[in-house]
This record gives structure tokens, C-alpha cells and sequence, in this order.
């Protein structure tokens, strides 16, 4: 109850995908918006590129803020052109299926995250997916903002509405976004690993309840396919630790210093969902263990079993081999009770035995 109440709280809050802003660029469809922010307010109307950037260069204040959605390289190349950014970095924002990183060009630093969705599932499986990635990139200058999103989740469109009804941050400069975009994409990913939590919890009662010992035999799979989830969050956190050590530590030209303090913030936010995630890692290899010595002691288990009554089976057996063979001559042929006799006494050993093994715990 508990975990199916936690599943309905998180598809409540759950951002969602952002592709239907009415603001839309000529450079194509892949533009979800462009707006102009002047002291931190932003600016009413649809603005084309070119207009917002020479509004924003002209005043000497504010930014643009321009977000896209898996724009090709002809959508982008206007834009590219436009804000002057280096190919390389293009090249990796268009093409994407890049390594979370921070790279400065010149008066522009190009930022790369792995958005992180926890995919929800009443049952957990051994193909389950669990842990579902994107990739977002953010280039930012002195006076624009251009984020590139790749995947269908990690929408910014709450994110900018939180900015906005907080104008003063957005008035300390690109850096604020930045700093903000960053915090989520970490944040997002600690919801994904409690989300990944209750799914290690109820493998680990699964695998340790002794009344379904024989249906935890199948808990290997399970257990495999979460340590390959958590793997793939892993991949998005990990990366992360020098670039916000960079932004938070040394100083760069876009970032303000009344920012950077901000960055150590999330550099904080990071380390615990870092400590986390090998925590994980480390009991589910414990439980993995624990489950393959639980296998093992069964396997015994049934093997002393299986041993114990083909002991007691070979008694009446050797017996009735005794007896079958075709000799004229033996003890109790011709005695008129010795059939009887002889049944009492496959009886009896087989009793004896199975009262042994019984106090030995083999039956």
C-alpha cells in the first residue's frame, strides 16, 4: 500500500514534456520558446532570435533564453551562428549521446547533463526498466542562454516558471539558470534513486521472507537487472563531480562570484546521491550473495533429502534382491510365517532409518 501510494505522489508531481509553448522561431520546429529577460522580469511577446539578441545587446541588460528539443544540424546552425559557438561543441549538442562534462569556449561554457526518470511498474521483473536517461545541453554566455534537450522528459518549463516568480535570481545573470538547471537535473535523479530504493527494499524482503524461500530462487534476475539500472544512473551522476567542482571552485568568466556559492550547493546535493548510489550498489551485491547462499543451502537441503530416502528405499530393496533369486535352498522358504516376517522386517528398518534421519534433520 505504501509503496503504490508513493508511485501515485511521484506521477503527480512529475514534470511534463514542454513541447507545446506557442512561442516559435523561424529557424524551425524545433524551437520551444524564446524569451528576453531584463532585470530579472520577463519581457511579454514572441521574440524572434535575431530581434531578442540585438534588444538584449542594445539595452546592455539581461539575456535571452532560447530552449530547443532535438534540433537537427540545419535547425541549429542559425543559432550557431548567431551566438557564435564553437563547432565542436555544436557538433555534440546536435548529435548528442555525450559524457556529462563542462567545457569553456572562450566567453561560453557548454554544459552537458544526463536527465534521470524513474519508470514506474507494478511488478519488477528481470527486464524491467527501471531507470530511464536523457540528455540535456546548456550553452551560456554574458547575455544568452541556449538549452538543447534530448528525450522525451526532463522538461524545463516548470523550472522557468520557478525563475521567473523569483525575479531576483533570474537578475544575477545567466549563471542563475545555469546554476538552476543543474540543481534540478541532480535533484531529479535523487527522487529517481528513492524511487530505486523501494524497489531494492522489496527485493531484499522478497529474498529474505522464509515463507516464500522457493519463489526467491527467481530473485537473481531481479536483483541483476536492478544492479544494470542503477548502473545507468550511475553513468549520469558520477561524471558530474569535477564540472560543478569547477563551477563552484575557480572562476570563470560567465559565472558571477555571487553565484558560485550556489554551484557548492549542488557539488553538496551531489556527493550525497554519489554516497548513495554505492550504498545501493553495495547491498544488492550483499543481497545477490545472500540469495546465492540461500540457493546453495537448499540445493543441500534437497540433496540430503533425495540421499536420505534412497537409503531407506535400498533396504526393502536388497531384500526383495535377496529373495528373488532363484536358489532352492534358503532360510524361512519353507517356514509357514516367514513372508510376514520378512515384510515386519523391511518395516522395521525402514522406520528405524526414517526416525534417524528425522532427528538429524535430513527428513
Amino acid at each position: 500500500m505504501i509503496r503504490r501510494l508513493r508511485r501515485a505522489v511521484r506521477r503527480v508531481y512529475r514534470s511534463t514534456v514542454d513541447l507545446s509553448h506557442p512561442a516559435r522561431s523561424p529557424l524551425g520546429s524545433a524551437v520551444v520558446n524564446c524569451v528576453v529577460y531584463e532585470d530579472g522580469k520577463r519581457q511579454p511577446g514572441d521574440w524572434p532570435a535575431e530581434e531578442a539578441v540585438r534588444r538584449v545587446r542594445r539595452s546592455g541588460r539581461g539575456f535571452v533564453w532560447i530552449g530547443l528539443h532535438e534540433p537537427d544540424e540545419s535547425e541549429f546552425m542559425g543559432l550557431a551562428k548567431l551566438f557564435g559557438l564553437h563547432p565542436l561543441a555544436v557538433e555534440d549538442a546536435v548529435h548528442a549521446h555525450q559524457r556529462p562534462k563542462v567545457e569553456q569556449y572562450d566567453d561560453t561554457l557548454f554544459a552537458v547533463f544526463k536527465t534521470c526518470r524513474y519508470v514506474d511498474h507494478e511488478i519488477l521483473t528481470s527486464t524491467s526498466e527501471v531507470v530511464d536517461t536523457g540528455e540535456l545541453m546548456v550553452f551560456t554566455g554574458r547575455d544568452f542562454v541556449i538549452t538543447i534537450r534530448h528525450g522525451r522528459h526532463g522538461s524545463l518549463g516548470p523550472l522557468r516558471e520557478r525563475l521567473e516568480a523569483a525575479p531576483e535570481r533570474l537578475a544575477m545573470g545567466t549563471s542563475s539558470v545555469l546554476h538552476a538547471i543543474a540543481d534540478q537535473v541532480v535533484d531529479d535523479c535523487l527522487v529517481v534513486a528513492d524511487a530505486v530504493q523501494d524497489d531494492i527494499d522489496h527485493v531484499e524482503t522478497a529474498v529474505f521472507n522464509e515463507s516464500a524461500s522457493r519463489a526467491g530462487r527467481s530473485e537473481a534476475g531481479r536483483i541483476y537487472q536492478l544492479k544494470r539500472e542503477l548502473l545507468e544512473l550511475k553513468r549520469a551522476v558520477a561524471p558530474l563531480d569535477r564540472p560543478l567542482g569547477m563551477l563552484a571552485n575557480r572562476t570563470m568568466p560567465v559565472v558571477t562570484p555571487a553565484v558560485r556559492p550556489y554551484f557548492r550547493d549542488v557539488t553538496d546535493h551531489l556527493a550525497r546521491l554519489t554516497e548513495q548510489i554505492a550504498a545501493f550498489d553495495n547491498l544488492l551485491d550483499s543481497i545477490l550473495q545472500a540469495h546465492l547462499a540461500q540457493v546453495t543451502v537448499a540445493q543441500n537441503e534437497d540433496m540430503r533429502k533425495i540421499t536420505a530416502w534412497a537409503a531407506i528405499i535400498a533396504v526393502p530393496t536388497m531384500v526383495c534382491g535377496i529373495y528373488g533369486m532363484n536358489f532352492e535352498h534358503m532360510p524361512g522358504l519353507g517356514w509357514t510365517y516367514g513372508y510376514p516376517a520378512v515384510v515386519a522386517l523391511m518395516a522395521a528398518a525402514c522406520y528405524v532409518l526414517h526416525r534417524s534421519f528425522r532427528r538429524n534433520g535430513w527428513l
